[in-house]
């Protein structure tokens, strides 16, 4: 084992999305994690990226002998991870109150899409709907045109998983001082909600409108945005400082006073139609030789392929490679106990996962 959370013992209750990814971070930095899966449903497949790097277990928790051992589990983990809507598992009996009756110092991380409390709490939802009550998903899009989804990442995954990851290891980190754990209620509701903080503060200065489309850092700006090139390709630029708007100029000759004054918003509109000519005019490659690495803040816009094969990320270690299936390598990075690589899913049994951590199994689990 290698990583800053070497030691940590999780167990997870396998669902979707945002717990798994929660749970792939912890992992990916050393944490023990034992997914328990329940029967016919531990998917094993390479492309399931968010599995790498834990054990699974097959265990029937709707019958008593694996709830037996879930509890048994749980009070020898440091953390208890689940994604259900709310009563799920005190159902189960394999609730807040009758793991920390077991362990009083576990802590017990929960990941729903509204929370544990509120009208919604019971309400079905995905990523889409939970954005869109935050105000998140409002303000995505063009003038004129639908709101667009920003994939799932901002809810499921930035809203979701991070903020229930930073939760787990705040609440870790407490009860280190008080021999006491408690429930994280992580909602991504909540949590995208927070990603907006800046966003938000910006709205009530008087900086940032209701129409998107039309703002600093919403394709508003001809300075923040993406053009299509010569080659149908997009270069992506946001030289939104004057030293860097001043680099983004001196290096394409934009010599026209239309650019003089960049926050009037009064001229965005015709220095977008200037811009979007002006790189129509040379390849992505003509202008990432002219610009990219500069100080005029431009990249090209990679797809899926792309993004592996640019030599920052080669450099880097962006990504890496795992039963072949290319995908996003740990991170953060640390500089003293670096993460190993990714490792696939294993598949364990009861008695080897009672036994790893230092349990016997309870009769017919």
């Amino acid at each position: 084992m290698a990583g800053v959370l070497t030691g940590l013992k999780v167990v997870e209750f396998a669902g979707l999305g945002p717990a798994p990814f929660c749970s792939m971070m912890l992992a990916d930095h050393g944490a023990d994690v034992l997914r328990i899966v329940r029967p016919g449903a531990c998917g094993d497949s390479p492309a399931d990226v968010t599995n790498r790097g834990r054990r699974a277990l097959v265990l029937d928790v709707r019958q008593p002998a694996g709830v037996d051992a879930a509890l048994e589990l749980s009070a020898r983990a440091d953390i208890v991870i689940e994604g259900f809507r709310p009563g799920v598992m005190e159902r189960l009996g394999l609730g807040p109150e009758a793991c920390l009756a077991r362990n009083p110092q576990l802590i017990y991380g929960r990941m729903t899409g509204w929370g544990q409390s509120g009208p919604l709490a019971h309400a079905a939802g995905h990523d889409i709907n939970y954005i869109a009550l935050s105000g998140t998903l409002h303000a995505i899009g063009r003038p004129g045109d639908a709101p667009v989804p920003p994939l799932n990442l901002v809810g499921d995954f930035g809203g979701g998983g991070m903020l229930l990851a930073f939760g787990l290891l705040a609440a870790l980190y407490e009860s280190r001082r008080s021999g006491r754990g408690q429930v994280v209620d992580a909602a991504m509701s909540d949590g995208s909600a927070l990603l907006a903080a800046m966003i938000y503060g910006m709205k009530s200065a008087g900086q940032w409108g209701n129409q998107r489309g039309e703002n600093l850092l919403d394709g508003g700006a001809p300075f923040y945005d993406s053009y299509a090139c010569a080659d149908g390709k997009y270069i992506a630029i946001g030289p939104i400082e004057p030293k860097f708007y001043a680099v983004l100029r001196e290096r394409c000759g934009i010599e026209d006073p239309l650019f003089d004054a960049p926050m009037d918003t009064a001229r965005w509109p015709l220095m977008k139609l200037r811009l979007a000519d002006m790189f129509r005019a040379r390849t992505r490659s003509e202008w990432c030789a002219l610009l990219e690495g500069t100080d005029a803040c431009v990249a090209p816009v990679l797809d899926w392929d792309e993004a592996p094969e640019h030599p920052h990320n080669r450099a880097r270690g962006t990504f890496v490679s795992l039963d072949d299936v290319i995908q996003p390598a740990p991170a953060p990075r640390f500089s003293r106990t670096p993460a190993a690589d990714p490792k696939s899913q294993q598949i364990v049994t009861v008695d080897a996962a009672l036994a790893h951590w230092g349990a016997s199994a309870p009769a017919e689990a």
